[in-house]
Order: structure tokens, then C-alpha cells, then sequence
């Protein structure tokens, strides 16, 4: 039911653009926590019953998940007549009492629909609910801002939601389908971001990146052993690449990018350590095969850190918990190595120390030991040589509960982890570098071994892990338990 024209001005009167943009000013609650839901590609047609279904999907997720914020990721109104559903998707969020952001698709706002992208943000901002807004005058694109978030325990700003116009088409055929996000653009992204790190001392705030189009490195991710979800239809990104991933990168504050566009793709991945997600689709005129619905993230307060899940009104799907890339289907999927019966007695590590020319891991098998013993924690520094030696470290591994657990090395120069005899991590070549394996296991004792071999030039390693509980960190020593000191009794 449409609500009435006085009430529906009278809550204009009593809350402005600008009063709500300070009524919704986003905090963490108090359990450090911060939740988005996005929704995107709803295709409205004014008119059609596939709009009734569209609005029950957007209440049942909201009803379930109760989000501080909703993100509307573009191709949110699909054909004439337009102006009406500008105003009739609003009061979803109205009645829900949610406040919502949007940044517009390649649909929305294109010619066949007879308004322009400006006219759809002001029409929006007339919403009391609405937080989003048109941004600058003099760089491409409608609706590019940022939204901060702060401290459940103070006004400083803990986190930054940066909202970008990803545009529509390409000005000639010769450039592709699909205009990028230009280099103004980034330009703005780059000053937004020094603003808040130099104002958060000099270190980059844990930030997020919504808009409607993918970026060219969606394609990095597929077929990835850390990507989950649907990848029904090949990405359609921008035939050129203007650099935004980059200056992501090189800002190190944009943990995860949130994008629409694909209908039947729903999968997240990481690449260089930011997220690459697709929503769901939500629209029921939209096509594609998946059940409609949204993608949730959950952000923690002061932490590089995020929870992600596709919720419809049927359940969740698909959790993925950032930066580990451990997921509810590894979980579903994995088989759980069985904890070792023992009773440990000495914390530390025990190893086989080895000298020769080494290439590969694989050289360690056929070179004879020249010495052996037990040290507090993995360490090459202290090595007789400089250079071409290698260590065969073992260890038992306490862990605390049953899960997927993340494990990661970084060597100077080639190493291998092994859990149980299952060869988890493979970083067997010269360049340093970070790799990382997932392996399920039961809680209790599991032989760890890691091999390591040093050519020339310098010598190196960390061994860490995590799980959907334990940040990201090098393996406490507390948790090593030296293996000939096992009682198997």
C-alpha cells in the first residue's frame, strides 16, 4: 500500500537529506561489529508483478540479517516509466527503517529510460533514508563518495565504505562495450584515502569498495583454489584496465571490492589480499539462474577483517571469511585429518640440519645429514653456513578445535609444509614469496613438518597460520611440542 502524500512529506519535513545523513552517522555496536547488506541488478519495470516478488526477497533478507546499512550495487531500475520506481524502492528501506546507499549501473540512467543519472541521485536524496550522495562536480560519474564508520567507543573514524559510479558505455566501439572507472576518479579515490590515513596516524583504515561493473582482475580469480561460489557466465569488465585494483593495492586500505553486473555469478575470490566479490542478483525480472537475494558482509572494528555470506529468503549460502579464504564449502567438503594420540612434554622443535647444493626440496632426500638437534622455534639464521644448506624441522602442532585451518610460509629460498604426511603449503622455488594451504583437521596433536633449503643470497623463513577464529599470525611457539618427547603410552 502506497503510503499517503501528507504523511510521506511530513517525514521529508521532519527529516532532511542533510539530518539524515547525521542521523545515520554509522557506528560499530558494541560488540565491535558492523553489518552491510548489498542488493543488486534488481531490474525494476514499473508495473510488473515481478516487483511484488523483487520487494518480498529485499524484506526477508532484511528482516532476517537487520543490517546497519543496505548498498544498492546498480541496474536497479530497468525501463520506463523510470522516475516512479525511484521513488517506490526507497520506501522498501523507509518502511524497514534501513538506511540506504546506491551507486548506479550501466542501466540505470540510459537514454531508453529518459532520466539522467543526476536526476536519479537527487530524486533519491529526497529520501530520509538515503546516504549516499551525487560527490564531485568535476570528475566522471554520479555518485561516487565515501561513508565512514565509526568506533563503537568514540567518533573516530574506524572504517571507510567508498562508493564508486562505475559508469555505463564506452564513448566508441574501438574502447569495448563497458566504460571503466576513470583515472579522475581514482585520482579522488587517492586523496580521499591519504585524508583518512593521515588521519588515523599513517596507517590506511580497513576500507571496502562498492560499484556495479567488474574490474578486468574478476578474471584472476576463477578456478581458484580460495574462490567459492557460482561462476555461471564469463565477467564482463571494461575491455581496458585504468588501474584501480593497483592504487588498491598501493593505498592498502580496500580489503574487498563488491560489484553486480553477471547475474549468474556469485563467487568471491582473493587476489594480492583484496576480496573480488560478486552479490547476488535480487531482481526477479532480472535474468539468471541463481535464487534471489543478497550478500551480506560483516565488518570488525579495527581489524582488517570481514565476514561475507549470500542470504535469500530460503537460508545462507556460501560464508566466506576474509583474509583467511576459508569458507563454510571447504567446511562442507574437506576431509578432517584425525588428531594423534599423545601426551606431549617439552614445547619446541626438533631438526635434521643438512649441507650441499641445493636446488629443490626434492635435493634434501638424497644429501646425508650433518647434524641434528632441538630449537625453541623454526630458525635458519643460526645455520653453520651462509649458504646451500637445508633443515628438515618436525614438530606436533596443538590445535585447539575442529576447523579449516589456513597455513602459510614465506622462504628465502624454497620450502614445504606437511601435515600428517599431506602436503599442505608448496613454495619450492627462489624467489621469497607468501604461499598458503587450507587443510581440515580434528582438534588435538598433528605431526607438523616443514622443509627448507637455501641456495645463495640470503636465507628466510615464517611459518604462520589462521582459522575462522585466529587472525592471520606466525605459529606460536606454545603451540609446538618437540616429537621425541611424545608419550604415546
Amino acid at each position: 500500500m502506497k503510503r499517503p502524500l501528507f504523511l510521506f512529506m511530513l517525514c521529508l519535513l521532519v527529516i532532511s537529506p542533510a539530518m539524515a545523513q547525521e542521523k545515520f552517522q554509522f557506528k560499530f555496536n558494541p560488540n565491535g561489529k558492523f553489518k552491510i547488506v548489498q542488493f543488486t541488478d534488481i531490474h525494476w519495470i514499473h508495473g510488473e508483478p515481478s516487483c511484488e516478488k523483487t520487494v518480498a526477497t529485499i524484506k526477508a533478507v532484511l528482516e532476517a540479517e537487520k543490517p546497519d546499512l543496505a548498498i544498492l550495487t546498480g541496474d536497479i531500475v530497468y525501463s520506463v516509466p523510470a522516475r516512479e520506481p525511484w521513488t517506490d524502492i526507497p520506501r522498501i528501506f523507509e518502511q524497514a527503517k534501513t538506511p540506504f546507499a546506491a551507486v548506479l549501473g550501466n542501466h540505470d540512467g540510459e537514454s531508453s529510460t529518459k532520466i539522467s543519472r543526476s536526476e536519479i541521485m537527487e530524486i533519491l536524496c529526497r529520501s530520509p533514508y538515503f546516504v549516499g550522495e551525487k560527490g564531485p562536480d568535476d570528475i566522471h560519474g554520479c555518485g561516487n563518495y565515501v561513508l565512514p564508520v565509526r568506533s563503537s567507543k568514540s567518533g573516530k573514524v574506524s572504517a571507510l565504505l567508498y562508493c564508486f559510479d562505475s559508469n555505463a558505455y564506452s564513448s566508441s566501439p574501438k574502447y569495448g562495450t563497458y566504460a571503466p572507472i576513470f583515472f579522475d576518479q581514482i585520482g579522488w579515490y587517492r586523496a580521499q584515502s591519504d585524508h583518512y590515513t593521515q588521519g588515523n596516524d599513517g596507517s590506511p583504515l580497513p576500507s571496502l569498495a562498492f560499484f556495479h561493473i567488474p574490474l578486468p582482475e574478476y578474471n584472476h580469480v576463477i578456478g581458484k583454489k580460495n574462490t567459492v561460489g557460482s561462476n555461471g557466465e564469463k565477467p564482463c569488465p571494461p575491455d581496458y584496465n585504468t588501474g584501480l585494483f593497483g592504487s588498491f593495492i598501493d593505498k592498502q586500505d580496500v580489503m574487498g571490492t563488491f560489484v553486480g553486473h553477471d547475474h549468474d555469478n556469485d563467487y568471491i575470490g582473493i587476489d594480492y589480499y583484496i576480496a573480488l566479490a560478486y552479490g547476488r542478483v535480487t531482481g526477479s525480472e532480472a535474468y539468471g539462474r541463481p535464487e534471489r537475494g543478497g550478500r551480506v558482509i560483516e565488518l570488525y572494528e579495527d581489524e582488517f577483517v570481514f565476514d561475507t555470506w549470500i542470504r535469500t529468503p530460503k537460508g545462507i549460502e556460501l560464508t566466506f571469511h576474509y583474509p583467511t579464504g576459508i569458507s563454510s564449502v571447504d567446511e562442507e567438503t574437506m576431509t578432517y585429518l584425525p588428531a594423534k594420540k599423545g601426551n606431549p612434554r617439552k614445547q619446541g622443535v626438533s631438526y635434521t640440519y643438512y649441507e650441499g647444493a641445493f636446488k629443490s626440496v626434492k635435493d634434501i632426500a638424497s644429501t646425508k645429514e650433518t647434524g641434528k638437534g632441538s630449537m625453541d622455534y623454526f630458525s635458519v639464521h643460526d645455520a653453520p653456513s651462509e649458504d646451500h644448506f637445508a633443515y628438515e624441522f618436525r614438530t606436533w602442532i596443538k590445535i585447539p578445535e575442529k576447523g579449516v585451518y589456513n597455513f602459510y610460509l614465506i622462504s628465502d629460498d624454497g620450502s614445504q609444509l606437511y601435515l600428517d604426511d599431506t602436503l599442505v603449503v608448496d613454495q619450492d622455488w627462489s624467489h621469497i614469496t607468501r604461499i598458503d594451504g587450507k587443510v581440515a583437521l580434528e582438534a588435538g596433536f598433528h605431526e607438523l613438518k616443514v622443509l627448507f633449503y637455501d641456495d645463495t643470497w640470503g636465507q628466510y623463513l615464517e611459518v604462520g597460520y589462521s582459522s575462522k577464529k585466529i587472525r592471520d599470525q606466525i605459529l606460536p611457539e606454545e603451540i609446538l611440542f618437540i616429537p621425541d618427547q611424545i608419550n604415546n603410552k
